[in-house]
């Protein structure tokens, strides 16, 4: 098994405190080298609490998920990243799993809400299941046409071994960064794989 202390934990945030006060000590943070939080400037007391808990924060000069994915990028020293929003949609207690498909030299991890044996997503505001819907059929297209083995190609609950990550040369700057990292990942062959998840309501 490789050493999991090399990895490092991105924590993307925007006006998160309520949530975080609850998700960071479900956090397996003694798994991690690094844990490092990109953020555009909250104002709510986010960074005032990442302070207190010994966090270091990096700035993101543009909005949007897609650049703070792009930051990570040229910031994380470690061979192996995983990523997690802190708004309590995504489930600390996977993070393990996630690593485990790094420890098998995956190129690219997923954490799949939909299809697979045990997933599950928060449809508390789509009650239509209309974003679920679409997310499943765009995602069987991508997995015809590119064979990306994938049924989720939007969810940024993902883990990457940071070499694979930046020859995926992304430039996307808002949520699409996850769309195109399966796409590109999926048309450049890399090893891909999706790990069913139970997505949290948001805290």
């Amino acid at each position: 098994m490789k050493d999991r202390a090399a990895t490092t934990l991105v924590l993307l945030s925007y006006d998160e405190r309520e949530a975080l006060e609850q998700l960071l000590p479900l956090l397996p943070l003694e798994l991690f080298e690094e844990v490092v939080a990109i953020d555009p400037g909250s104002t709510d007391g986010t960074l005032e609490l990442y302070a207190a808990h010994g966090i270091p924060v990096k700035f993101q000069k543009e909005r949007g998920r897609g650049s703070a994915f792009r930051l990570a990028t040229q910031i994380v020293t470690t061979p192996r990243v995983v990523f997690l929003s802190t708004d309590g949609n995504e489930d600390p207690r996977d993070l393990p799993r996630l690593m485990a498909g790094l420890d098998a030299g995956y190129d690219m991890i997923v954490a799949g809400r939909f299809v697979r044996a045990g997933s599950a997503s928060d449809n508390s505001d789509d009650p239509l299941r209309i974003r679920k819907s679409a997310t499943i059929a765009g995602s069987a297209l991508i997995r015809l046409i590119w064979r990306s083995g994938v049924w989720d190609a939007i969810n940024g609950f993902r883990a990457f071994q940071t070499d694979s990550l930046r020859r995926l040369n992304l430039d996307a700057t808002m949520h699409d960064i996850e769309l195109q990292s399966t796409i590109r990942a999926a048309r450049m062959r890399m090893r891909i794989l999706e790990i069913a998840t139970r997505e949290q309501r948001r805290m």
